[in-house]
């Protein structure tokens, strides 16, 4: 019987000591494909692409590298409606996702497992709530969606587009997204006022650097809200400083204070 027991016993060990050693050697490996960094290429076309990249002082700029490195080697992307995802492709989501993550620890979004890329805007068909309530259903063409926790889908079409007229990243959007629904955000009580405040402008036709339709709710508010912190953040700093101080130590970073970014070619 203790010899019919021993192989058993071996194997169980073995295979207890692997769960207890993967998530280890699984974090080991991250961060070694972190501090391997990008190549003078990956950067090249993050300065072009990210003015943000080329503004931020050289230390938070390493640091991006290593996130989005890391990034890069933990998630799956997988193309659908037949989108090849390129390495590129790949590159610019990965580091417009790791700028929410600067300030915020070493290992990029670790519950996330995959990121799905569609050609262009795609239509999910769900229950959708209004501000009043109001449930409806129907498709609706989507250019991102933070799904759960482990997934996020992405139009590259949108992903691909950059204004400077506007503060518009659906990169940003989607990720800021699920922070908020992993922490709250910067806190409820700020979002609310600062809605309230943009609702108020909407209602009174004035012009808004938030988009308008951060004013569906305090999700979307948020959303919309962190777009600008990335993507304009003098101007936010100057029309909305209460926001931007509550997006700022949340973050951790304080873009207003970087170079002002020469304009994406």
């Amino acid at each position: 019987m203790i010899r019919l027991l021993l192989p058993v016993l071996v194997v169980a060990a073995a295979v207890i000591a692997w769960l207890l050693l993967a998530p280890a050697l699984a974090e080991r490996r991250l961060r070694r494909a972190g501090e391997h960094g990008l190549s003078e290429a990956d950067r090249m076309y993050l300065r072009q692409r990210m003015p943000a990249y080329a503004a931020m002082p050289g230390g938070l700029r390493s640091q991006l590298e290593r996130l989005t490195a890391t990034f890069m080697v933990d998630k799956v992307f997988v193309g659908c409606g037949g989108l090849q995802v390129t390495h590129l492709m790949r590159l610019a989501v990965s580091a417009q996702a790791c700028l929410l993550e600067l300030g915020r620890g070493d290992l990029p979004f670790p519950d996330l497992r995959s990121v799905l890329l569609y050609p262009a805007g795609f239509v999910v068909n769900e229950p959708r709530e209004d501000e009043w309530g109001v449930v409806t259903e129907g498709p609706e063409a989507l250019s991102g969606q933070a799904w759960d926790t482990s997934r996020i889908l992405l139009s590259w079409e949108d992903v691909n587009a950059r204004s400077a007229a506007t503060a518009y990243n659906v990169v940003v959007h989607e990720f800021a997204h699920y922070l908020h629904a992993e922490t709250g955000g910067p806190g409820e009580s700020l979002l609310e006022a600062e809605l309230a405040g943009l609702r108020a402008a909407i209602d009174h036709g004035e012009d808004t650097l938030l988009d308008p339709y951060g004013a569906e709710d305090v999700v979307e508010f948020f959303a919309v809200a962190s777009e600008a912190f990335f993507e304009a953040p003098a101007s936010m700093a100057d029309s909305h400083p209460r926001l931007y101080t509550g997006l700022r130590d949340f973050y951790g970073v304080d873009p207003a204070a970087w170079p002002e970014p020469a304009a994406a070619s």
